[in-house]
């Protein structure tokens, strides 16, 4: 089976999204408590958990149009979305080994593109 472009694309979108949803649990978890009331109220972390949700759901809809061994490898993009994130909304900072992670898998992607 040939990985289609557009299964390719929905997968990186499905990575954006899921990376919302890693900052959304982040920035709730702030607020956590055994509290059912407030864990229900805690409107960030559920937030998190919709984000999540929607980007298995692009994802599975990429899987009808292309191969595992092609889609998969290429959700190590939302580590790189992560590290944007946190650094634009949590502050946090990114030194040179950070950014080797980075760019060794922007590498790894592109090797599994030209692999598929």
């Amino acid at each position: 089976m040939k990985t289609e472009l557009w299964s390719i694309l929905l997968v990186f979108i499905g990575t954006i999204i899921g990376s919302f949803g890693a900052l959304y649990l982040k920035i709730g978890s702030k607020d956590i408590s055994i509290n059912i009331k407030k864990l229900i109220r805690n409107y960030k972390l559920i937030l998190g958990f919709v984000f999540y949700g929607i980007s298995s759901i692009f994802f599975i809809i990429a899987l009808t149009g292309g191969e595992l061994s092609v889609l998969y490898p290429l959700c190590a993009a939302s580590y790189i979305w992560v590290c944007l994130l946190s650094m634009k909304f949590l502050d946090e900072k990114m030194n040179k080994l950070k950014w080797l992670g980075i760019i060794t898998i922007i590498i790894g992607i592109i090797f599994i593109g030209i692999g598929g």
